[in-house]
């Protein structure tokens, strides 16, 4: 099957197969999280990103071989909902932006900066520190030997703008001048865009948008 990156609350995960990394992405919770589980295809090693709600479905989706680590986008509620309950069933590592953990009630095994690396067994994923939805949002970049970048943006960058702040010029003026500069400034466009909620899209998509977006203010 081809992969859309189209989930639903209660519907299965949608797989997206690479040459080395397994990435399924399933939607839980009210608010309509994605929470994805990224598989190295050499060792079976798991890393889930945003352990937001469901805590069941969430295990069910990780299985019997457990995950080795969290990471979890940014301070919000919605995205840390079940990771006490994943975390106290896996026994699972967890990662967070330095500067959002203080934030997050599950302690952060291990704060995250811009340019620190997270694996998951031979894969490497790059953090990227996106600061104006929250303080210490982070972006994980997975560039693809195979193939093209992918990008786990978390609340920061979706199909139309970026993430919401709360009409904080300054906070917009952050996010957006990190989001041009971190991810557009360094990725090409078939990079695919994996966002916190709602559908996938790619920066190529995005990328004639962004004066638009400035203009805008959101």
């Amino acid at each position: 099957m081809t992969y859309t990156g189209e989930v639903k609350v209660g519907g299965p995960a949608d797989v997206h197969e690479l040459a080395d990394l397994m990435i399924s992405k399933v939607a839980v919770g009210s608010m309509n999280n994605n929470a994805y589980l990224l598989r190295c295809r050499a060792t079976d090693e798991q890393l889930l990103i945003d352990a937001a709600a469901e805590a069941d479905t969430l295990l069910s989706l990780i299985g019997d071989d457990g995950i080795a680590s969290v990471v979890t986008t940014h301070r919000h509620g919605d995205h840390w909902g079940a990771l006490a309950e994943v975390v106290a069933a896996t026994g699972a590592r967890t990662y967070a932006g330095a500067y959002d953990a203080e934030g997050i009630p599950v302690p952060t095994d291990v704060p995250v900066a811009d340019g620190d690396t997270v694996r998951v067994g031979r894969v490497e994923l790059t953090a990227r520190h996106l600061v104006g939805h929250t303080p210490g949002s982070i972006a994980l970049v997975y560039d693809d030997p195979h193939g093209h970048a992918h990008v786990f943006t978390g609340d920061c960058l979706f199909p139309g703008g970026v993430g919401n702040t709360h009409g904080d010029a300054k906070a917009f003026a952050s996010l957006i001048d990190d989001v041009e500069h971190k991810l557009f400034g360094e990725l090409p466009d078939e990079t695919w865009v994996y966002p916190g909620h709602g559908n996938d899209t790619t920066l190529g998509a995005e990328r004639p948008h962004l004066a638009e977006w400035r203009e805008r203010g959101w």
